[in-house]
């Protein structure tokens, strides 16, 4: 079993868990982070817990910043077992109201993103004939949501390279999985989540649906339960060769992805509308 680690999206939430315990797990982690200051404190508070952990500046929109973390972590370790494809942030609009530069954000960070660090690190693990990595997606990422369609696009699109990417990468001995969580207490709403001012606009012919619907997720993801399962899942992911290949943690994932297997697609969609009352 491989130990060096690569996390992108270190510093808060899901990465900064995983990042933590996988390096008190005596993993080799590198946490990716945006702001060098961010990476810092990340550093600090590992020391403090007693916990060996380095911060690398890692901006997975800038390919010449992907490509200087994966460089200094090969020439540092001499090899790269494990990426964990976490950096990602929710936007909130309508498919009516969303701006296309809005929505190319979206996904330069959490598609295109996925897809640079994958293209820097897979030359890496062919080499070596093995790797593991684990992409972060959501309980979103195989279902429709009101107001978050660009968000859950993105996530269906991390789930669509996901599944390819394992037949490219698997005759090399390079697994491939994605982690589903549903809604932990990551603070994402206040710190990961952009909004399209037209639809929190009291002028928004949706503002009915916004109004009932973004106040109930905001709460349950700033005040859900703690993200330390999502990252025990990727640790199990990791050590456990025989893992699924999509992984749903926490109760909206073991909810809804299951039920979207269950149920036909409009049986499912007329589930969705009642639990949610819409």
């Amino acid at each position: 079993m491989g130990k060096v680690t690569l996390i992108t999206g270190a510093t808060s939430g899901v990465g900064k868990a995983t990042a933590l315990l996988l390096a008190g797990k005596g993993y080799d982690v590198y946490a990716g982070a945006r702001k060098t200051a961010d990476g810092e404190a990340l550093v600090a508070e590992a020391k403090g817990r007693g916990i060996p952990l380095k911060a690398v500046q890692l901006d997975v929109t800038d390919d010449g910043s992907v490509r200087a973390a994966v460089s200094r972590v090969a020439k540092e370790s001499g090899r790269l077992d494990n990426l964990v494809n976490n950096a990602g942030y929710g936007f909130l609009g309508t498919v009516e109201e969303a701006t296309d530069a809005e929505i190319l954000r979206q996904f330069d960070v959490n598609v295109f993103g996925v897809g640079r660090m994958c293209r820097a690190v897979l030359p890496l693990m062919r080499v070596q004939r093995a790797g593991v990595i684990v992409n972060i997606s959501a309980w979103l990422g195989r279902m429709g949501f009101p107001l978050l369609a660009y968000y859950n696009a993105s996530k269906y699109a991390v789930e669509a390279i996901t599944d390819s990417l394992r037949y490219e990468a698997g005759p090399f001995g390079i697994r491939v999985h994605s982690v589903m969580p549903g809604l932990f207490g990551t603070r994402f709403v206040s710190n990961g989540l952009v909004a399209n001012p037209a639809t929190v606009s009291p002028a928004s012919p949706y503002l009915a649906l916004a109004a009932k619907l973004i106040p109930v997720v905001a709460k349950k993801i700033n005040e859900g339960p703690d993200p330390v399962p999502v990252a025990e899942a990727v640790l199990r992911v990791i050590e456990d060769a025989g893992s699924l290949i999509r992984t749903p943690v926490g109760v909206e994932a073991e909810t809804f992805v299951p039920m979207a297997k269950q149920l036909s697609d409009e049986a499912f969609e007329a589930k969705v509308k009642e639990i949610f009352g819409l």
